[in-house]
């Protein structure tokens, strides 16, 4: 081989190398989109509502490339100064997280009307830069209200949330109904306590703190009424209701929700028969890789709000070992009318 081809080879195999290196280093699609959150007082990491938003967030970071910003709230004295500090920031979108942040999020939209704002849980009074998302959970609750009430021995189930809120009622109701509809299949007596959907009269704890005393204390008293399972609409607060199961000597199951807790709190799986999960991380996903990557226009206002279901995989129930083959195929069936129109998970 002369010299030529020799020179002539080398020269391809740097160009290859380049373009190996330059390949590696190409800029991801969503580079120079800034995204960011403003959480409630629970944490990024409270295994909740925060930590789920903060999951889509960073999935989007990972995958296109977006910088992400975010503030943490340790009390509602902060929600105003941290939406401030991300338009600071000069944020493509805001996300804020749970109805506590709608009075900020809607004053800060109002006041940055070229900034893009969403509301997990939320609504916009009227300003179109802000994006409420929202969930239809009472077709997922449905499910896990049936679930309560064909695993349950008692058949006294039992659900109670932390402020009665529509976003909390909403998972309430569908409970009630689903085990009602298990009652009205099979002629067995359901009980349902702590919340009665044709009064929406129930039990509250007052607020949202994790593991709250006055939460192990409702859960105690439904489980001394003869509850053997029981789901707590009030953030984090498996550990309370843990610790009422096992003071209590019932051989109970509780229900988790917002995310799959037997994922997020796998010391807690042994007690879980389901979860009514929020999948609020994939409308963090999608609407960033709306604005980010396919370049379309933020639409925002009520008429532009994100609605989670279960024909949209934006909530759904969790798999696990306690959910027996019949019950699955059952809760299959369920769903399927509740995503065609011909089960109304509302009674």
């Amino acid at each position: 081989m002369n010299k030529v081809s020799r020179k002539a080879i080398a020269g391809v195999a740097m160009a290859a190398a380049s373009l190996l290196v330059l390949s590696g280093c190409a800029a991801k699609p969503g580079a120079g989109f800034i995204e960011c959150g403003v959480s409630d007082e629970g944490s990024w990491a409270d295994k909740s509502f925060n930590e789920s938003v903060m999951d889509g967030m960073e999935k989007a970071a990972e995958e296109f490339g977006v910088t992400l910003n975010s503030a943490e709230s340790t009390s509602s004295e902060d929600f105003a100064p941290n939406l401030d500090a991300m338009v600071a920031a000069k944020c493509d979108v805001i996300f804020a997280v749970g109805f506590n942040l709608v009075d900020a999020v809607n004053a800060a939209a109002e006041a940055n009307p070229e900034v893009n704002f969403v509301t997990i849980d939320g609504w916009s009074n009227g300003a179109t830069n802000l994006k409420p998302v929202g969930y239809n959970m009472a077709e997922s609750s449905y499910l896990a209200g049936y679930a309560a009430a064909y695993y349950s021995t008692s058949k006294v189930v039992s659900v109670y949330g932390g402020v009665q809120i529509s976003a909390v009622t909403a998972f309430m109701d569908g409970f009630y109904y689903g085990a009602k509809a298990y009652e009205a299949e099979t002629g067995t007596p359901v009980t349902v306590l702590g919340w009665d959907a044709t009064t929406q009269q129930g039990d509250f704890i007052g607020g949202f703190a994790p593991n709250a005393p006055e939460g192990k204390t409702i859960a105690a008293g439904h489980l001394a009424a003869g509850a053997d399972v029981l789901v707590p609409v009030g953030g984090d607060q498996f550990g309370a209701l843990s610790e009422a199961i096992a003071e209590s000597g019932v051989d109970a199951k509780m229900i988790g929700v917002d995310k799959n807790i037997s994922v997020t709190s796998p010391e807690y799986a042994p007690l879980t028969l389901t979860s009514i999960e929020k999948r609020m991380g994939s409308a963090v996903y999608d609407i960033v890789k709306a604005l980010a990557v396919d370049k379309k226009a933020f639409a925002g206002g009520m008429d532009n709000a994100y609605t989670g279901t279960l024909a949209n995989a934006g909530t759904d129930i969790s798999d696990t070992e306690f959910l027996d083959e019949a019950l699955k195929t059952k809760l299959a069936e369920l769903k399927a009318g509740i995503i065609d129109g011909s089960i109304n998970p509302l009674g």
